[in-house]
């Protein structure tokens, strides 16, 4: 169930989908690059501008699912104007800072995404740009990103599926909503 918070500015509503903290696993595979599976933690927060916040952290997962090391980090600004044109701002640990154009689909919480720019720092490795799809699917939120390089054309090259984290404070609240229960807790499931 998507939420919209009283707070959140009204240019944002169509964005609502993406609050929240997310947590889950995908698959990396770049050539050149090392071949893993990767857990991922995004949150998606807002201060009541016109913009959402966004911090991902991923990190190397070994057979079991056990963290083993960070992989990737980046955070940005989020911004959708009113004929759905969503533009974001991101900075990656890598040395990398992009700049994003794409546009939210029409009836479905989704969102294609390309590069419009992109600067590296002299450290960074190569990288000449990308394309992302987002979607909110059956309540999970869900990604692929496509990497291109000056020897390596546009391909995926990671994707994952995301559950949101619900807080404390969203346990508590959903508490208050319940139904009084009979004593035994039994009758409930009749």
């Amino acid at each position: 169930m998507i939420e919209i918070p009283s707070d959140l500015n009204p240019d944002l509503v169509p964005l609502a989908f993406l609050l929240g903290t997310w947590e889950g696993a995908g698959v990396s595979d770049f050539p050149g690059a090392e071949k893993c599976n990767f857990g991922q933690s995004v949150t998606f927060s807002h201060d009541g501008r016109d913009f959402l916040e966004y911090q991902s952290h991923t990190w190397v997962l070994d057979n079991e699912g056990n963290k083993v090391r960070p992989l990737e980090s980046e955070s940005g600004y989020w911004r959708i104007d009113k004929d759905r044109k969503v533009e974001v701002v991101m900075v990656r640990d890598q040395g990398v800072v992009e700049i994003w154009y794409g546009e939210l689909a029409d009836q479905k919480p989704q969102i294609d995404l390309a590069t419009d720019a992109v600067a590296r720092t002299a450290a960074s490795g190569p990288y000449s740009g990308g394309k992302r799809l987002y979607g909110y699917v059956k309540s999970d939120l869900m990604w692929v990103g496509e990497k291109a390089t000056p020897e390596v054309p546009l391909r995926p090259y990671m994707s994952a599926h995301l559950k949101k984290v619900v807080t404390p404070e969203e346990v508590a609240e959903m508490a208050r909503n319940l139904p009084d229960m009979p004593d035994d807790g039994i009758a409930f499931f009749r």
